[in-house]
């Protein structure tokens, strides 16, 4: 069975909830980045063991959590060795708007992967844009490089779309089929 990580930030319990929703479907652990950007005890030697790591964080001003960053930064000393290279990557985003530059997240999560000498799966997931579409619709948000989400500000963590729900349960069963596949 492959080993695969989701390590996330979430700021209110919305990117924690797309997070567990991509876990469960690819049969991952998820490793959360804590309020000041550390990761709990172990962290770093479950992402060294792992054989695809997600990565997660919400959209803030048009890019990832400080908390986030704080994380990937800390990361250098394994860009160092290269010890996550040839591994699988993938990443989501939520933010409280539509766009809320969301692609600039996804960019930085992408850009982090492949520095990493990592492999990027995307959402291999087709939009839904026609006519019939609703917010409940599979990849209404039409995300190709990965997973974004929307939950409005003023909205809980369980308000989140089921379209957007759905299609982080259908981009967790595809993260797990390719990390699968290269057993």
């Amino acid at each position: 069975m492959a080993n695969i990580v989701v390590v996330f930030h979430s700021g209110y319990g919305h990117t924690q909830r797309v997070a567990q929703a991509v876990a469960d479907s690819a049969g991952a652990q998820l490793l959360a980045i804590d309020a000041d950007g550390n990761l709990p005890e172990g962290g770093w030697e479950l992402l060294a063991s792992a054989d695809m790591i997600v990565f997660g964080s919400p959209t803030y001003m048009g890019g990832v959590s400080w908390q986030f960053k704080k994380f990937a930064d800390a990361s250098s000393k394994v860009w160092y060795t290269q010890g996550w290279k040839d591994k699988l990557f993938a990443g989501f985003t939520n933010s409280a708007t539509m766009n809320g530059d969301k692609v600039t997240t996804m960019t930085y999560l992408w850009t982090l992967a492949m520095q990493h000498g990592g492999i990027w799966v995307s959402m291999g997931i087709l939009p839904t844009n026609n006519k019939a579409a609703t917010r409940d619709s599979m990849n209404y948000m039409g995300g190709y490089g990965g997973l974004l989400t929307q939950s409005p500000s003023d909205a809980s963590s369980a308000e989140i779309p089921k379209g957007d729900l759905d299609t982080a349960r259908a981009f967790g069963e595809r993260i797990g089929a390719v990390a699968r596949s290269r057993e």
